[in-house]
Formats: C-alpha cells, structure tokens, sequence
C-alpha cells in the first residue's frame, strides 16, 4: 500500500508517516518509481508507535523497544523482557518531569493565594509594575 492508504488506514498524517521513517521506526519498501510501498503489518507498527508516544517515549527509545515488540494481528505487543529496564528508565524519567511539573504548579497556588488577598488592583500601583518600555509613548499633551 501506499503511504497515503496506511495514513487513512491508521489516522496518522502522511508528515508523521514520513517522520517515522526518517527515524528509522518505519522502513518501507521503495518501488523503481521512488513510491513507498507499505506492508499491512506496518500499520499495526504505527499504532504501536502511537502508543508509545502517547506514553512519553522519544523516537529514539522507541526506535530501541521496537524489535522486542510483535505484531499479534491486532496490535505490537512486547515480546522479550529485555526491555523491561528501558520501560522502568522512561518510567522515572515520566515521574521526575511529572514532580517537577507539580512543584512548579504548586509555587504558582502560592503566588496565587498571596495575590489574592491583596486589595483589589489600584490602577496607579498596578502602572508601576509595568516597565516604562511597555507603556505607550507620551504624545507631551496634557489632558
């Protein structure tokens, strides 16, 4: 199949398809026209590229787990527990951006709550938070 078949087929834009061959994930057979040509088994590598995405793989770990996946008809499904670690790396790497993400968030409810019980905005204070550089320039005209 052509690849604008398997981007139907699997949903995913011909720009990601052609993506994922020039990280290797994909490799398709070219015809003596230059056309690629796609095997059926190829979509179900796709889903399996989605998923791993979806699950805050890189393309390069992903281009490392894909030969210890297999294609079961339906989906690729790991197949040798040697990717095991390369899982649990991801996993801590997913929990560490994941704290951080809540720390940050966290800082920010304070900043809020602070704010929050501050007298409502009078206008004169609030002009002075903004830089000189960002007000509009002075036309010398006093109203």
């Amino acid at each position: 199949m052509r690849i604008g078949e398997l981007s139907r087929l699997t949903g995913v834009s011909v720009r990601s398809l052609r993506y994922y061959e020039e990280q290797g994930l994909l490799r398709p057979r070219r015809r003596p026209s230059g056309y690629r040509e796609y095997r059926a088994e190829d979509a179900a590598t796709v889903r399996g590229i989605r998923l791993m995405l979806a699950a805050g793989l890189s393309t390069a770990t992903i281009g490392e787990l894909l030969p210890c996946m297999t294609d079961d008809g339906e989906a690729l499904t790991p197949s040798c527990s040697g990717m095991l670690p390369d899982l649990h790396r991801e996993r801590e790497r997913l929990s560490d951006a994941a704290a951080d993400l809540l720390a940050a968030r966290d800082r920010l409810d304070t900043l809020i709550e602070a704010t929050a019980r501050l007298d409502p905005a009078d206008p004169v204070e609030c002009d002075a938070l903004v830089p000189s550089s960002a007000l509009p320039p002075h036309t010398g005209r006093l109203a």
